[in-house]
């Protein structure tokens, strides 16, 4: 059993560098979906990403007495797994498609009505088309600041690049989205 739910990051961080059992525990069970989802990102596959986020959650705990108390955990755990995504990614050497990560990432909604589904699923399929056009530096800024739901901050870490960087590949990647959404398209 893990840590109660209202102990912050930085609370599990201070009981488990004292050794406290289960504090290292409660940090793996709070971030294990986001770590997962950033690395399927990367690796676009479930068995890298599984392995990838193992491997995070193991170094980190070996760093976490250089982990500074008063910084925010999750982007330093990004960082970590996103290294280790890449590792396995240039290990792989595979090409991710958008197409499997929003699969991944879809959430079910109850549609009202077969026209309102059929309507989202042809909006779905044209935004999926546009995001596959961009390039994939740019996909992966739009996925992980609107898909998996990071701030800047937490997009640069997974991403290991510097937050204006985020900021300017966002900016570019919107516009071009805005361009490829514009443009008639048959059926």
């Amino acid at each position: 059993m893990g840590p109660p739910p209202e102990m912050s990051d930085q609370e599990l961080v201070e009981r488990a560098r004292r050794g406290h059992a289960g504090a290292y525990d409660g940090i793996v069970k709070r971030h294990t979906d986001m770590a997962f989802r950033t690395a399927y990102l990367v690796t676009g596959s479930a068995a890298d990403a599984e392995e990838a986020v193992q491997d995070a959650f193991v170094k980190a705990h070996r760093a976490l007495g250089r982990f500074r108390p008063d910084a925010p955990l999750r982007p330093w755990l990004l960082r970590i797994v996103g290294n280790e995504a890449r590792n396995r990614r240039r290990a792989a050497g595979r090409r991710v498609t958008i197409e499997l990560r929003a699969a991944r990432l879809e959430v079910g909604d109850a549609m009202p009505d077969p026209e309102t589904a059929a309507a989202a699923a042809a909006d779905r399929r044209a935004l999926l088309r546009a995001l596959d056009a961009l390039s994939e530096e740019q996909r992966h800024v739009v996925t992980c600041r609107y898909l998996l739901q990071f701030s800047s901050d937490e997009t640069a870490a997974a991403l290991a690049i510097p937050e204006g960087t985020v900021k300017s590949r966002l900016a570019r990647a919107l516009d071009r989205l805005r361009e490829l959404l514009e443009e008639p398209h048959d059926g």
